[in-house]
């Protein structure tokens, strides 16, 4: 037992002392090892605190958890490959300077008869102590880690993984009642009875687990790589559009065709086509049956991906109250602002300026005007004539929380026109059909504010004007002082005019 975490709470033996206290802003680098039956993980975390980016990360797919329901060992093969990457791993962290590292096992080394003995050989030859953590204590650290990408998270958290299938409950920034399965595909190749008797097999488990659940849970987060897998295929299937697998979000309908299509497809030709790995793949399809039972048993209206699980949790663990109180978008737009605009802190004045226009917006979109003014001048670096490109696809596809798929393409469109009036013929016009018409005209007004007021003041653009709003006379009106009118030449009336166009209103500046 040295090293476990129990389900009561009480820590034999806490994680690294790397953890006691997280900033409240910017992170030191800081590592994770992630131990699992089938992937062995090193992933380090950097930048904002509350929204932490992925400086390094690296997988080996080490199969340690493959046979063991059957010989109840770790898999030989996999134990090599494993201390190798383990080894690796080591001398990375002392490169990086982030010793000492925290590292994380699940159910292979948990469960396997031989998983102390591999416990002892990685701490005696590589210094990485590793911590066994108990089924239920899994659920808990992913669950977490859903909290830290969804800080208003609302239902049933899934983590699969090679030899398990743990369960949580998330809501009100809280983890509620948790249970430990052994619904992982590794498991479920040594059933009996064909596709019958596993199909049984799942369902009898699956029931157990409902009873003890719950069944009224109206979303289910999915964990794990193999439902990921899932979902990169569902996205091949229905054609999406984008390719970020976090928050992206299927019904019971869409798994199930994407199932059937997966069990009628040739599943070499399928990763082919979506780049997954084929120890991966060979997974997908008795994961596709335990996804299709949980559907079946659960029934939730909605199934949404996470990309982030234990390793993020342990990061959550150690945040304060305040911290885990912050808007990951906007920690993560302001740590961005800081380390790449030009003159950092001149978004937060920018948002001031433009708040008549925006001064009806719901909450929701209010943090993502506020988003788009803290990012609206990092991609300044970028070659001009594909900086409005580049903004688009930085924020479309950059590792964000608490962002969904219509929101990454309402802020990228709105940085597009941020630096281009048009969108015409644009090669990104097929993200945009993730917004309806009215969602892309306030973007582009968005944008085309932000056009305006970043060059029309260098230092704080409510010294040079005020913008005054009437929508119930159609105007938008633009009060200069004495700095603003030597500052309000060709440009920035052509650029307010333009913002006027978008708003349909009449554009008045007054001297």
């Amino acid at each position: 037992m040295n090293g476990v975490l129990t389900t009561t709470g009480r820590k034999i033996e806490p994680f690294g002392k790397t953890f006691e206290k997280l900033p409240k802003r910017a992170l030191k680098r800081v590592g994770v090892v992630d131990v699992g039956s089938n992937s062995i993980r090193l992933v380090v975390f950097d930048g904002a605190a509350r929204s932490p980016a992925y400086f390094y990360n690296e997988k080996v797919m080490a199969g340690l958890g493959q046979d063991m329901a059957r010989t109840g060992r770790l898999n030989p093969a996999g134990v090599e490959r494993g201390f190798a990457a383990l080894c690796r791993f080591a001398a990375l962290a002392r490169g990086m300077d982030i010793t000492p590292m925290t590292c994380v096992a699940t159910a292979a080394v948990r469960e396997a008869e031989d998983g102390p003995a591999f416990q002892r050989r990685v701490e005696r030859e590589t210094g990485l102590k590793l911590h066994v953590i108990d089924g239920e204590e899994e659920a808990r650290l992913s669950a977490q880690g859903v909290l830290l990408g969804w800080p208003d998270a609302a239902g049933l958290v899934c983590d699969i993984g090679g030899n398990s299938m743990e369960l949580a409950e998330v809501g009100g920034g809280k983890v509620g009642a948790r249970a430990s399965s052994q619904l992982g595909p590794f498991r479920l190749q040594q059933v009996q009875g064909g596709r019958s008797g596993l199909r049984k097999h799942i369902r009898a488990i699956m029931a157990g687990l409902a009873e003890k659940m719950g069944t009224d849970h109206r979303r289910i987060y999915l964990v794990g790589g193999s439902w990921r897998a899932i979902a990169r295929l569902d996205m091949e299937r229905r054609q999406y559009p984008m390719t970020v697998l976090h928050e992206y979000r299927m019904t019971p309908e869409d798994v199930r065709k994407t199932v059937d299509w997966i069990a009628a497809g040739d599943l070499n030709e399928l990763r082919g086509r979506v780049g997954i790995s084929s120890s991966r793949m060979d997974l997908v399809p008795l994961a596709s049956q335990v996804l299709s039972e949980l559907v079946a048993t659960f029934a939730p209206e909605e199934l949404a991906v996470s990309s982030f699980g234990i390793r993020e949790g342990l990061l959550y663990e150690h945040m304060s109250h305040d911290l885990r109180r912050r808007d990951p978008l906007i920690e993560a737009a302001r740590f961005s602002e800081r380390q790449m605009a030009r003159m950092p802190g001149f978004g937060k004045k920018l948002y001031q300026f433009l708040q008549p226009i925006f001064a009806e917006a719901p909450p929701e979109e209010d943090r993502l005007i506020r988003a788009a003014c803290l990012l609206h001048d990092t991609t300044w670096r970028a070659h001009p004539d594909y900086r409005a490109e580049a903004c688009f696809d930085n924020v479309t596809r950059a590792n964000m929380a608490a962002i969904s798929h219509p929101e990454r393409v309402f802020l990228g469109l709105a940085l597009l026109h941020r630096y281009k009036n048009s969108r015409a013929n644009s090669i990104l016009a097929p993200l945009f059909a993730l917004l309806s018409e009215d969602e892309i005209r306030r973007a582009e007004i968005l944008g085309k504010a932000m056009r305006f007021g970043a060059m029309f003041s260098i230092e704080d653009p409510d010294e040079a004007a005020a913008l005054k709003f009437l929508p119930e006379k159609g105007r938008l009106e633009l009060h200069l002082t004495r700095m603003g009118r030597e500052l309000m030449g060709e440009v920035a009336h052509a650029r307010f005019k333009s913002l006027c166009s978008s708003m349909e209103v009449e554009p008045v500046v007054q001297a």
